[in-house]
């Protein structure tokens, strides 16, 4: 049994999220910490009957509590994204945020694994990295960009193209980044094989690399990918969980290079010399 945090768990993202790991049986402690409204998210979530005790912490006042004995941290604070929004807006803002959280995560529990779910994914994670890095308890393998949304809607798209195809089932990998065209799903070597086009090819890899957007654009201007988000998000921490208790597990994730020095290797050799974080 593990103790989870949740940063930024009244948001968008933050209360399903919230309501996915008080459902997940290796949770025993469950942290949800924001600055505005968590309390009653928390006292609502506590009445599911599962075994995980959910306790609320409110403000920066109470940030460090928070993150106190914890033994992963998932930080989907921030603003959402909105219509003309670029992920560089997004940067600007964000950026702060998971900085603050990151410190904290330094300072009280040095040895836990983050996942950062805050946009951009591409930048927050480097922060996070520095942030620890000038604490002294930077793990290049206790680090994540949670980039499984990618792979989420891979699945789900492709099976719009092909119906006969088990959605759940399958696994497509995505590399590169998670963002716009650093998104690279490798749909030729999906764990069930499909047969597509190059016109098909063409227009699911742009449909996957932009999916934000289509969500953007139907909310109107009212937020940007929260259920769907939150389900990846709830997939990604599930798989860390069941390979914190030894379980072989394989998730695609944005991850400092320094994890596995002998896979960077293979990377940088397609001519990236100087990447220092990639999704894989």
């Amino acid at each position: 049994m593990v103790s989870v945090a949740i940063l930024g768990a009244a948001g968008g993202i933050g209360q399903p999220l919230s309501l996915l790991l008080k459902l997940n049986a290796n949770v025993s402690k469950l942290h949800l910490y924001d600055i505005v409204n968590v309390p009653g998210v928390a006292a609502d979530i506590s009445h599911i009957s599962t075994n995980a005790e959910v306790k609320s912490f409110l403000g920066a006042g109470q940030l460090s509590d928070a993150v106190s004995g914890i033994d992963l941290a998932i930080i989907p604070a921030g603003v959402p994204r909105k219509p003309g929004m670029t992920r560089d807006d997004l940067f600007k803002i964000n950026a702060g945020i998971v900085k603050t959280l990151v410190e904290a995560i330094a300072l009280n529990s040095p040895k836990a694994f983050i996942a950062v779910i805050s946009n951009p994914v591409n930048s927050t994670v480097p922060i996070a990295a520095e942030v620890l890095k000038s604490k002294g308890v930077f793990d290049a393998r206790r680090l994540f960009g949670v980039t499984s949304l990618d792979v989420v809607r891979a699945s789900r798209f492709v099976r719009d193209l092909r119906p006969d195809v088990d959605a759940a089932a399958l696994r497509v990998p995505v590399v590169g980044g998670h963002s716009g065209n650093t998104i690279v799903p490798l749909l030729s070597l999906a764990s069930t094989p499909v047969s597509l086009s190059p016109e098909e090819t063409k227009d699911l890899t742009h449909r996957i690399q932009f999916g934000g957007d289509e969500v953007v654009k139907a909310k109107d201007g009212a937020g940007s990918a929260t259920l769907s988000m939150a389900y990846a998000g709830a997939r990604f921490a599930d798989s860390l969980l069941r390979a914190m208790k030894g379980e072989s597990v394989v998730e695609p994730t944005f991850i400092a290079l320094a994890a596995d020095p002998e896979g960077a290797k293979e990377i940088r050799e397609l001519g990236a010399d100087s990447l220092e974080f990639f999704a894989v």
